[in-house]
């Protein structure tokens, strides 16, 4: 039924990996952002602040851990003001399947629970 190994030891590296892939992309505005800056490219910080709803304060935290873990890039532009543009990176393309999936899953988490079956 289930690709989890039954070797203690296995199964310890698998949650040690999930942990560390949680800690990266968990929470509430990680993998909203990711995904924003999929679909739309390069972004200036207020364009995403305002696009989704995030405070100034909490969105400049979640962008350093963001860049932290080399999934984004932050581009400071030579402008008056300076302009500061965020995209992703190569690597954060590999996010792409895993967000699918992970969407795919909660639409039919969803449905499951308006059904109300197991």
């Amino acid at each position: 039924m289930s690709n989890l190994s039954d070797d203690f030891e296995e199964c310890q590296k698998i949650r040690v990996a999930l942990n560390d892939t949680l800690t990266v992309i968990g929470g509430k505005w990680k993998l909203p952002l990711i995904t924003v800056l999929l679909k739309d490219g390069k972004m200036q910080f207020n364009q995403l602040s305002r696009l989704l709803g995030i405070s100034p304060r909490i969105l400049s935290k979640e962008l350093a851990e963001l860049e932290i873990n080399m999934l984004i890039i932050r581009e400071a532009k030579n402008t008056k003001p300076i302009t500061v543009e965020y995209s992703i990176t190569k690597y954060c393309e590999s996010l792409v399947d895993i967000i699918l999936m992970l969407n795919d899953w909660g639409k039919k988490h969803k449905e499951t629970l308006k059904q109300g079956t197991k």
